[in-house]
């Protein structure tokens, strides 16, 4: 019997790429110097699409893909995926939720306790030699004890939350509704009410057309200039240009990101920022979950071709 096609869009580790290579008859899009081309070489051919969160599936693939059946992807987003193309055509979808959930919430909490206790400072003061010549390092804030907001109490604002509890800390979250499993939250359904009341405001959320810019001018005031802005979820879900304007006026204390519009490209005003924490969208960047990652990228293909119901579809 042969191989399904599958258009791959972006790398995966060799660890993924061998299996997937087993299985599966697969042209690499990314390593196209004419892509164009290659689309319409082999897209009439292509059943599958395996990409990455951050590189989705555009209109243009799809509709060059006539035969295209499912799209499976590597990472919890899937809002660059086309999702209208694919309810056109009757195209699934799947992603990686769950694997990576806790992986993402401990990056958020060491990236608070990291950008509060000013610990990467902290070491250069000591390598530096200031510590011999100028003595204790600049006092930061605590943690414990302190409130905080979650914007979005999904799974992985969920286990966010449930690490802050350990820090005896005053937690609240905002969502589209109350969520029947945080009863020990306080719910607040406006978010400019949630960051009025919070030291702490973690982006959680997946992203949306609704989502679209959700911590704004108003949002990221009212956390005002002694609180920090968390975000593990994706750089949309920000206004950008609001917060750098906010970081660099000192009307918002701090802020801890992990995703940036345009990344790995990011706005060189962050660079100049003293009160930002900044990371290469790693939250999931664990072997462990990584590799869980891929296995169920396979898993939902494999599924897909052997008329099994899909693992985690999301279309």
């Amino acid at each position: 019997m042969d191989k399904p096609i599958i258009l791959q869009v972006g790398p995966y580790p060799q660890w993924d790429q061998e299996p997937l290579d087993a299985a599966f008859r697969v042209h690499r899009y990314f390593e196209s110097e004419d892509k164009t081309a290659l689309l319409a070489d082999v897209g009439p051919s292509v059943k599958a699409i395996a990409t990455r969160g951050e590189l989705g599936a555009n209109r243009a693939m799809i509709e060059a893909c006539p035969k295209l059946e499912v799209i499976s992807v590597y990472g919890v987003g899937f809002d660059a995926v086309d999702l209208q193309a694919c309810r056109e055509r009757g195209i699934r979808v799947t992603n990686t939720p769950d694997v990576l959930t806790n992986d993402v919430a401990d990056l958020g909490i060491a990236m608070m306790l990291c950008q509060s206790r000013g610990m990467l400072g902290a070491e250069t003061w000591v390598r530096d030699g200031s510590w011999a010549e100028k003595g204790l390092y600049p006092l930061k804030r605590r943690i414990w004890g302190r409130r905080a907001g979650v914007l979005g109490l999904g799974r992985i604002g969920f286990e966010v939350a449930k690490r802050l509890k350990g820090f005896d800390m005053k937690i609240a979250y905002s969502d589209v509704e109350a969520k029947s499993y945080a009863t020990d939250m306080e719910f607040v359904a406006d978010p400019v009410a949630l960051a009025e009341q919070s030291d702490f405001l973690f982006v959680t959320l997946a992203a949306s057309a609704a989502t679209r810019h959700i911590v704004g001018k108003e949002v990221i005031q009212a956390l005002g200039p002694d609180g920090m802005l968390i975000n593990i979820s994706r750089a949309s879900n920000i206004d950008e240009d609001a917060l750098l304007e906010a970081l660099e006026t000192a009307e918002l204390g701090s802020a801890a990101l992990d995703v940036f519009e345009g990344e790995p490209k990011l706005n060189p005003r962050f660079l100049a920022l003293d009160n930002v924490l900044l990371q290469p969208h790693h939250a999931s960047g664990t072997i462990e979950t990584r590799k869980a990652m891929g296995q169920l990228v396979r898993d939902n293909l494999a599924a897909h071709f052997a008329g099994q119901p899909l693992l985690t579809p999301v279309l």
